[in-house]
Protein backbone atom coordinates (compact mmCIF):
# COMPACT_ATOMS: atom_id res chain seq x y z
CA UNK A 1 0.00 0.00 0.00
CA UNK A 2 3.16 2.79 0.24
CA UNK A 3 3.64 2.34 -2.95
CA UNK A 4 -0.24 3.83 -3.66
CA UNK A 5 0.25 6.41 -0.96
CA UNK A 6 3.05 7.39 -2.56
CA UNK A 7 1.77 7.88 -6.00
CA UNK A 8 -1.40 9.29 -4.45
CA UNK A 9 1.08 12.30 -3.63
CA UNK A 10 0.98 13.10 -7.04
CA UNK A 11 -2.72 14.55 -6.19
CA UNK A 12 -1.03 17.08 -4.09
CA UNK A 13 1.18 18.73 -7.07
CA UNK A 14 -1.30 18.54 -10.06
CA UNK A 15 -2.86 21.93 -10.64
CA UNK A 16 -6.36 21.53 -12.10
CA UNK A 17 -5.70 22.59 -15.48
CA UNK A 18 -8.53 24.14 -16.39
CA UNK A 19 -7.53 27.38 -14.11
CA UNK A 20 -4.26 27.07 -15.48
CA UNK A 21 -6.08 27.48 -19.27
CA UNK A 22 -7.69 30.74 -17.80
CA UNK A 23 -5.02 32.47 -16.43
CA UNK A 24 -5.15 31.79 -12.84
CA UNK A 25 -1.67 31.73 -11.32
CA UNK A 26 -0.94 29.03 -8.80
CA UNK A 27 -4.16 27.22 -9.31
CA UNK A 28 -5.63 24.89 -6.42
CA UNK A 29 -4.41 20.87 -6.74
CA UNK A 30 -6.40 18.15 -7.33
CA UNK A 31 -6.11 17.24 -3.85
CA UNK A 32 -6.97 20.72 -2.66
CA UNK A 33 -10.24 20.22 -4.54
CA UNK A 34 -10.83 16.88 -3.92
CA UNK A 35 -10.30 17.29 0.11
CA UNK A 36 -13.03 20.28 0.36
CA UNK A 37 -15.74 18.33 -2.10
CA UNK A 38 -15.32 15.27 0.45
CA UNK A 39 -16.22 18.25 3.26
CA UNK A 40 -19.14 19.39 1.60
CA UNK A 41 -20.25 15.89 1.02
CA UNK A 42 -20.16 14.82 4.74
CA UNK A 43 -21.61 18.59 5.34
CA UNK A 44 -24.36 18.25 2.89
CA UNK A 45 -25.31 14.62 3.02
CA UNK A 46 -25.41 15.06 7.20
CA UNK A 47 -27.90 18.08 6.59
CA UNK A 48 -30.03 15.14 3.77
CA UNK A 49 -29.89 12.44 6.56
CA UNK A 50 -31.56 15.03 8.88
CA UNK A 51 -34.55 16.29 6.29
CA UNK A 52 -34.79 12.54 5.75
CA UNK A 53 -33.72 11.80 3.10
CA UNK A 54 -32.13 8.51 2.31
CA UNK A 55 -28.19 8.87 1.99
CA UNK A 56 -25.45 6.66 3.42
CA UNK A 57 -23.13 9.83 4.38
CA UNK A 58 -19.98 7.23 4.79
CA UNK A 59 -20.58 5.81 1.05
CA UNK A 60 -20.91 9.41 -0.05
CA UNK A 61 -17.60 10.32 2.00
CA UNK A 62 -15.40 7.54 0.36
CA UNK A 63 -16.90 8.05 -2.56
CA UNK A 64 -15.74 11.79 -3.05
CA UNK A 65 -12.42 10.86 -1.47
CA UNK A 66 -11.89 8.69 -4.47
CA UNK A 67 -13.03 10.44 -7.14
CA UNK A 68 -10.49 11.83 -8.48
CA UNK A 69 -7.92 9.29 -7.58
CA UNK A 70 -7.49 8.16 -11.53
CA UNK A 71 -5.66 12.20 -12.18
CA UNK A 72 -3.04 10.96 -10.19
CA UNK A 73 -1.94 9.19 -12.65
CA UNK A 74 -3.52 10.76 -16.08
CA UNK A 75 -3.88 14.23 -14.64
CA UNK A 76 -6.66 16.40 -14.43
CA UNK A 77 -7.84 16.30 -18.23
CA UNK A 78 -8.81 19.73 -19.63
CA UNK A 79 -11.98 19.49 -21.66
CA UNK A 80 -9.91 20.81 -24.48
CA UNK A 81 -8.22 17.75 -24.54
CA UNK A 82 -11.02 15.62 -24.10
CA UNK A 83 -12.49 16.03 -27.48
CA UNK A 84 -8.78 14.22 -28.67
CA UNK A 85 -8.84 11.27 -26.12
CA UNK A 86 -10.87 8.84 -24.44
CA UNK A 87 -10.62 10.18 -20.87
CA UNK A 88 -12.80 8.27 -19.71
CA UNK A 89 -11.64 4.93 -20.76
CA UNK A 90 -7.74 6.32 -19.75
CA UNK A 91 -9.37 7.35 -16.35
CA UNK A 92 -11.34 3.84 -15.64
CA UNK A 93 -7.54 2.32 -16.38
CA UNK A 94 -5.86 4.47 -13.95
CA UNK A 95 -8.58 3.47 -11.32
CA UNK A 96 -8.16 -0.01 -11.29
CA UNK A 97 -3.98 -0.13 -11.64
CA UNK A 98 -4.22 1.97 -8.26
CA UNK A 99 -6.89 0.32 -6.47
CA UNK A 100 -5.25 -3.24 -7.07
CA UNK A 101 -2.77 -1.76 -4.41
CA UNK A 102 -5.46 -1.20 -2.04
CA UNK A 103 -6.82 -3.38 0.50
CA UNK A 104 -10.20 -3.52 -1.35
CA UNK A 105 -9.83 -2.93 -4.74
CA UNK A 106 -13.00 -4.48 -5.77
CA UNK A 107 -15.05 -2.08 -3.52
CA UNK A 108 -13.72 1.32 -3.59
CA UNK A 109 -13.68 0.26 -7.90
CA UNK A 110 -17.60 0.05 -7.25
CA UNK A 111 -17.71 3.31 -5.33
CA UNK A 112 -15.74 4.87 -7.95
CA UNK A 113 -18.03 3.74 -10.51
CA UNK A 114 -20.72 4.49 -8.45
CA UNK A 115 -19.52 8.37 -9.29
CA UNK A 116 -19.12 8.32 -12.59
CA UNK A 117 -22.06 6.66 -13.44
CA UNK A 118 -24.21 8.38 -10.67
CA UNK A 119 -26.11 5.15 -10.27
CA UNK A 120 -26.55 5.40 -6.85
CA UNK A 121 -28.04 8.53 -4.67
CA UNK A 122 -24.81 8.91 -3.29
CA UNK A 123 -22.91 9.06 -6.38
CA UNK A 124 -25.15 11.59 -7.46
CA UNK A 125 -24.78 13.74 -4.53
CA UNK A 126 -20.59 13.77 -5.02
CA UNK A 127 -21.10 14.54 -8.45
CA UNK A 128 -23.43 17.57 -6.98
CA UNK A 129 -20.65 19.18 -4.95
CA UNK A 130 -18.37 18.23 -7.24
CA UNK A 131 -19.74 20.82 -9.25
CA UNK A 132 -20.21 22.88 -6.30
CA UNK A 133 -16.59 23.05 -5.15
CA UNK A 134 -15.74 23.93 -8.63
CA UNK A 135 -18.31 27.19 -8.67
CA UNK A 136 -16.94 28.21 -4.98
CA UNK A 137 -13.98 27.74 -6.01
CA UNK A 138 -14.74 29.83 -9.85
CA UNK A 139 -16.04 32.48 -6.98
CA UNK A 140 -13.03 33.06 -5.04
CA UNK A 141 -10.99 33.23 -7.97
CA UNK A 142 -13.45 35.75 -10.15
CA UNK A 143 -13.31 36.99 -6.15
CA UNK A 144 -9.34 37.48 -6.56
CA UNK A 145 -9.40 39.83 -9.84
CA UNK A 146 -8.97 36.57 -12.15
CA UNK A 147 -11.87 36.61 -15.17
CA UNK A 148 -13.08 34.50 -18.11
CA UNK A 149 -14.41 31.88 -15.96
CA UNK A 150 -17.47 31.99 -17.65
CA UNK A 151 -17.66 28.55 -18.80
CA UNK A 152 -17.23 26.93 -15.34
CA UNK A 153 -20.53 28.60 -14.39
CA UNK A 154 -22.75 26.80 -17.18
CA UNK A 155 -21.98 24.01 -14.17
CA UNK A 156 -24.77 26.11 -12.28
CA UNK A 157 -27.38 24.45 -15.01
CA UNK A 158 -26.67 21.16 -13.74
CA UNK A 159 -26.78 21.93 -10.23
CA UNK A 160 -30.61 23.11 -10.66
CA UNK A 161 -31.36 19.78 -12.49
CA UNK A 162 -29.90 17.74 -9.98
CA UNK A 163 -32.67 16.11 -7.64
CA UNK A 164 -30.99 17.54 -4.69
CA UNK A 165 -31.18 21.42 -5.74
CA UNK A 166 -34.63 21.55 -4.18
CA UNK A 167 -32.61 20.68 -0.58
CA UNK A 168 -29.69 23.37 -1.28
CA UNK A 169 -31.28 25.88 -3.72
CA UNK A 170 -29.82 28.37 -1.31
CA UNK A 171 -26.60 27.37 -1.29
CA UNK A 172 -26.52 27.78 -5.20
CA UNK A 173 -28.37 30.70 -5.41
CA UNK A 174 -26.40 32.46 -2.86
CA UNK A 175 -23.25 31.39 -4.62
CA UNK A 176 -25.00 32.36 -7.83
CA UNK A 177 -25.94 36.08 -6.15
CA UNK A 178 -22.57 36.61 -4.64
CA UNK A 179 -20.64 35.73 -8.10
CA UNK A 180 -22.67 38.28 -9.56
CA UNK A 181 -22.35 40.99 -6.42
CA UNK A 182 -18.57 40.41 -7.85
CA UNK A 183 -19.20 40.86 -11.40
CA UNK A 184 -21.00 43.93 -10.90
CA UNK A 185 -18.00 45.46 -8.86
CA UNK A 186 -15.90 44.69 -11.80
CA UNK A 187 -17.79 46.94 -14.00
CA UNK A 188 -17.59 50.00 -12.07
Amino acid sequence: MLDLFIELGNLKRLPRTGWLLRGVVSPESIADHSFRTAIITLFLADELVKRGVGINVGRAVKIALLHDIGEARITDVPLTAQGYLDKGKAERKAVMELLLKSPLPEECFKLWREYEEESIPEGKLVKFTDRLEMLIQAYEYERAGFSDLDEFWKAVNDLRESEFYSHFRDIVEGLVERRNLVKQQCLR
